[in-house]
């Protein structure tokens, strides 16, 4: 399957990003991005990278899911600590190898 750059935003921990085999994660701090409001985040992040990752539950009541910049996976855990996020392993995998640009998935642990 083809390798996603994926964003990783502030909701979610950046040691999860080695977890995602076989994808190049970057953590919005380590990019420089952390006060940037999600909007305006989606739309910078759409030009360098496939998919914003987030564990943020409301974001899908944020965004105009109609205009979306970029591919977004909510990851829908018992919380933000890398412990349960890591049991949705799995599932984020198997959601990216299937995501389509500019849309917005849920993937639950």
């Amino acid at each position: 399957s083809c390798s996603m750059r994926i964003l990783l935003d502030e909701s979610a921990p950046g040691r999860l990003g080695p977890l995602l085999t076989g994808h190049s994660t970057v953590t919005v701090q380590r990019r420089g991005w952390a006060s940037i409001k999600n909007g305006k985040l989606l739309a910078l992040a759409a030009d360098e990278f496939d998919v914003l990752l987030t564990a943020d539950k409301g974001m899908e009541h944020q965004q105009n899911l109609a205009t979306l910049p970029i591919a977004t996976l909510v990851v829908l855990a018992r919380s933000n600590r890398l412990e349960d996020l890591a049991a949705a392993v799995p599932a984020i995998l198997s959601a990216l190898a299937k995501l389509t640009p500019r849309t917005l998935r849920k993937v639950a642990a």
